[in-house]
């Protein structure tokens, strides 16, 4: 079944579903937090920042926020996505030359491997372009791959700006690189955000500008209905989606065309919204 539909969208007379779990930068919503947090991803690539660090919640929108800045970024960029990097000294370089398409010969050593990437990085520079390296969820990463990050912007020299790193991470990113021994590595990060959860009235907003992305009307999802999605969701964007996805699905088999509070409250008692700790702070959200 395709993704973008669901068993009610015909009910309600919706061109797609709502509520996808998916990332999707079509349908991001600009609360106050994420023009903040997209303004500082801006501001790091345009003052060609040496560490740009976005912070948030799992599933507060950073993985959105990053795909509606690839999407807008100049051509005179190249762009390497790391994703859940791991490893031993050295592996970590050769996530990066895979992520900028380079060969990384299994029998290379560390110094090999580092004159290949810096050669690469003065190439682009050379022709024009600047290379990003984006590293998502980089909490997972080891502080000895971090500190390895650090040694990468000293490549930079003087006005000559060769790489930017862009950190996107959970919290817990911040409380690493806030350590006594990380201050080296706190000292070149040049712009940070850190992005909370939505509020009450936020939801209720996010909720209706969802549904009238995809034809729906605003009274179609009543208010109590929203308030209760946020009291069971802590604000979280995806755990939002999987709430009201579920409540939309309940209110049809229920031939309601008006989301309830009733629907929500049988989604909950149902046990159908499955989320570890219902109304903490975790889940894996997007907008």
């Amino acid at each position: 079944m395709n993704n973008a539909f669901a068993p009610y969208t015909e009910f309600f007379g919706l061109s797609e579903r709502p509520f996808s779990l998916l990332p999707d930068p079509d349908f991001i919503y600009w609360t106050d937090d994420h023009k903040r947090a997209y303004t500082m991803l801006e501001y790091g690539v345009m003052t060609h920042a040496p560490i740009t660090l976005i912070t948030g919640e799992v599933g507060a929108g950073k993985t959105t926020l990053m795909q509606h800045l690839l999407n807008n970024l100049d051509d005179d960029l190249t762009i390497g996505l790391v994703s859940n990097a791991h490893g031993d000294r050295g592996e970590l370089l050769r996530w990066v030359l895979m992520a900028l398409a380079q060969p990384a010969d299994p029998e290379a050593n560390y110094v090999d491997l580092f004159t290949q990437f810096q050669k690469y990085l003065i190439a682009e520079y050379a022709a024009g372009r600047r290379v990003m390296l984006i590293f998502d969820e980089a909490q997972n990463m080891s502080r000895e791959s971090l500190e390895e990050l650090r040694m990468f912007t000293n490549i930079n020299a003087n006005k000559d700006e060769l790489l930017q790193l862009i950190l996107i991470g959970q919290p817990e990113l911040r409380d690493i690189i806030r350590r006594p021994d990380m201050k080296q590595f706190a000292q070149r990060v040049a712009a940070s955000f850190h992005l909370k959860h939505m509020d009450q009235k936020t939801v209720y907003s996010y909720i209706v500008h969802r549904i009238e992305r995809v034809g729906g009307k605003q009274h179609m999802f009543n208010k109590d209905a929203a308030k209760l999605v946020h009291e069971a969701t802590n604000g979280i964007p995806r755990l939002v989606n999987q709430l009201c996805d579920l409540s939309m699905l309940y209110a049809c088999i229920a031939q309601r065309e008006i989301v309830g509070p009733e629907h929500v409250k049988a989604v909950l008692a149902d046990g159908a919204f499955f989320a570890p700790g219902s109304g903490d702070e975790r889940g894996d959200a997007e907008l």
